[in-house]
């Protein structure tokens, strides 16, 4: 099995934590997604970003976020890097970038165990910040590429939390293969929408769910 990065040698970075939460949204663009659902979820996530609870949990956390968008093997990138959101301001423009950002593939397979390995390598750039999650929504099962299931021990040794969103839209059966082979880490859940409609919501009640964890450590 590749991967890449050195799992066990991410966070040498030393003791001082710079912010409570690094947070990577790691979004679905496969064929199965088309072009107003893809707008969906951009525009459903920039809005639950701005969301007052969420926005304020987000700014008192110095929280860092990045997006990553993802479909088949070889065929993930991160499209906004890790972004300090220490002020309103900071965050307003990173959902808006959010909102404006350009889809990069449209025609490929669900590779979610690759995505997964590139959101994770990721985070060797942020091994000051206290909690480490990856927030992936997504529309279907892996049909290629790593078994998401084969990366948990790597994700666990890192500390790094992965929940989910599950789009039912086709796959009816899709919260329960991620609770058994995508989520992990203490604490991790799926979220369902029964269709790309509902994502809006359902995004936003998840974000919320996340960031909220563990504000008392700010007070």
């Amino acid at each position: 099995m590749r991967f890449l990065f050195s799992p066990l040698a991410v966070f040498m970075s030393g003791p001082v934590l710079a912010c409570d939460l690094a947070l990577a949204l790691a979004v679905d663009v496969s064929g199965s997604v088309d072009a107003e659902e893809y707008r969906i979820q951009m525009d459903g996530l920039a809005f639950a970003l701005n969301d007052s609870v969420i926005s304020e949990a987000l700014v008192r956390a110095r929280a860092r976020l990045m997006l990553v968008q993802w479909t088949g093997m070889s065929r993930q990138q991160v499209t906004i890097p890790w972004t300090t959101v220490d002020t309103f301001e900071a965050l307003d423009a990173f959902a808006d970038r959010v909102a404006d950002d350009p889809r990069v593939w449209r025609n490929y397979s669900t590779a979610v165990g690759e995505a997964l390995e590139t959101t994770m390598a990721a985070f060797s750039e942020v091994g000051d910040c206290a909690r480490h999650l990856i927030d992936l929504s997504g529309d279907g099962p892996s049909n290629e590429g790593i078994e998401p299931k084969a990366l948990h021990p790597y994700l666990r040794a890192l500390g790094i939390t992965v929940n989910a969103i599950a789009i039912e839209q086709s796959e009816p059966d899709l919260t329960a293969y991620y609770y058994e082979n995508v989520i992990v880490g203490e604490g991790a859940f799926v979220v369902t929408a029964s269709g790309f409609a509902d994502y809006p919501e359902r995004i936003r009640k998840k974000l919320l769910r996340e960031v909220t964890q563990q504000n008392a450590s700010l007070d």
